[in-house]
């Protein structure tokens, strides 16, 4: 008698080369990124036409301008444990749904107040989707590559909010400030339907969750490109965690301390790149220089945060992940450092700023990579999106804290110069991370 085929998902997943429904996947939650990306940036590119029209003022508009990134956080944290709970590709597409709809919304509002609200909402929604882009991808996409294919999706979010000054460049003089609105929420409800049919649910967690072997094969078969046998049974190795809610297992079992380091890294790295961003412009004008110049330069952080998060995430795949990150955080603050010993009008002002954006956002994109492999299955989700949602708590002190010191008299020398101490602190605790992760006793090490 034939006995049954066991299939372990994720080594048939590693022992294949990507099929052309791999890539599909790859390129869906590029998509997902790219619209997130716009929504999130497109009020720093329509509150100075709003705050004209309605006749209001920058400290009165400061909660609109804030609301969304309170619901990333918060839609961060709820994702993640719902994702673990009821599946990926169900939250996943509602948080699509949700920041389209809002967005959309958005182009309506009547007051700030009514704006504030949408912001909060649409917040919610983009929230949520970054993190389960990411933990699905992960689980779909081979352990030899899966670095830089995660990197690859996240420069999704880099071509996303930079579009949208362009996409605001050209509607507001035409149209105005609701249509970039418009924008950033039709293609996302548009693509629901597109995402139902095609997007597929984790195996894995599939698995975990006790679905029939079947509907597991189906969805493996579909996306992998290969028929299974109808007896086909199918296994993944997991550790044994103790705790049954995914947020008690970030906390149980030795991850705890892994968990920490992940989340102290990641709020660094976004107060950092937050204060940087945010307050630069304004410095650069300040100091006598074009507006036009200004957003040039800035706009260099992000062009080489998309160059240093590819090449950092092709460099995870051939060393050690942790190891890698740790050593673009530390170039990162040398080059801050620098940022910070120079001056506003130096010719050398372009080219640090371009490299203190590709060690820092190389760095930070590709620790949105290595978060997935550290946790199990049932966990995966809430992991990773519990780290986005306390890291933005750091991108909300670096906007605060840049206006606060400047405020109080700190020159850009000394505000700049400061920041290489947290890029080092991210650098010590990522590495700290791969300690951590030595004495978690898991077959899912690198899961």
């Amino acid at each position: 008698m034939k006995l049954a085929e066991s299939v372990d998902i994720k080594a048939f997943i590693d022992a294949r080369k990507m099929s052309a429904y791999q890539w599909l996947v790859l390129v869906l939650c590029f998509l997902i990124v790219m619209m997130d990306g716009l929504d999130t940036a497109v009020m720093g590119f329509v509150a100075p036409v709003i705050m004209h029209d309605w006749s209001v003022s920058r400290a009165a508009f400061g909660p609109v301008m804030s609301a969304a990134m309170v619901g990333l956080a918060l839609g961060a944290l709820v994702a993640g444990p719902a994702a673990d709970r009821v599946g990926r590709k169900k939250v996943l597409i509602g948080s699509v749904f949700c920041f389209g709809l809002f967005s959309l919304m958005c182009a309506f509002a009547g007051s700030p107040t009514e704006l504030m609200v949408l912001r909060f909402l649409t917040g919610l929604g983009l929230g949520a989707a970054m993190p389960n882009s990411t933990t699905l991808l992960s689980e779909y996409v081979p352990s030899r590559s899966r670095s830089l294919l995660l990197t690859i999706m996240f420069t999704g979010f880099n071509f996303g909010s930079g579009g949208g000054g362009f996409v605001a460049a050209a509607l507001i003089p035409h149209f105005g400030w609701r249509a970039v609105f418009m924008v950033g929420g039709i293609p996302p409800l548009l693509s629901v339907p597109l995402l139902l049919w095609l997007l597929p649910e984790s195996a894995r967690l599939m698995l975990v969750r006790k679905v029939e072997a079947s509907r597991i094969a189906a969805t493996l078969g579909r996306v992998c490109g290969h028929a299974f046998d109808r007896d086909t049974r199918f296994t993944a190795p997991e550790p044994v965690v103790s705790a049954k809610a995914p947020v008690r297992m970030l906390f149980a079992d030795g991850y705890a301390f892994s968990t920490l380091m992940l989340w102290l890294t990641y709020f660094m790295g976004l107060l950092i790149i937050y204060l940087l961003t945010g307050w630069l412009p304004t410095l650069i004008k300040d100091a006598g220089l074009p507006v036009e110049r200004a957003a040039a330069i800035t706009g260099m952080f992000q062009l080489g945060g998309t160059v240093g998060a590819i090449v950092v995430g092709f460099a995870m795949d051939r060393m050690d992940r942790n190891g890698v990150i740790g050593a673009a955080y530390l170039l990162g603050g040398v080059f801050i450092f620098a940022l910070g010993m120079g001056t506003l009008k130096s010719s050398l002002l372009p080219i640090l700023v371009t490299c203190a954006g590709f060690f820092m956002s190389g760095a930070q994109t590709g620790l949105n990579a290595l978060a997935p492999t550290c946790y199990p299955t049932r966990a995966r989700a809430t992991g990773v999106s519990w780290m986005l949602g306390f890291g933005r708590l750091g991108g909300i002190l670096g906007s605060l804290v840049g206006g606060a010191l400047l405020s109080l008299g700190f020159s850009f020398s000394t505000v700049f110069s400061v920041l290489a101490v947290p890029a080092i602190i991210a650098a010590v605790a990522i590495v700290m991370n791969r300690l951590a992760l030595r004495f978690i006793t898991s077959p899912m090490a690198d899961a």
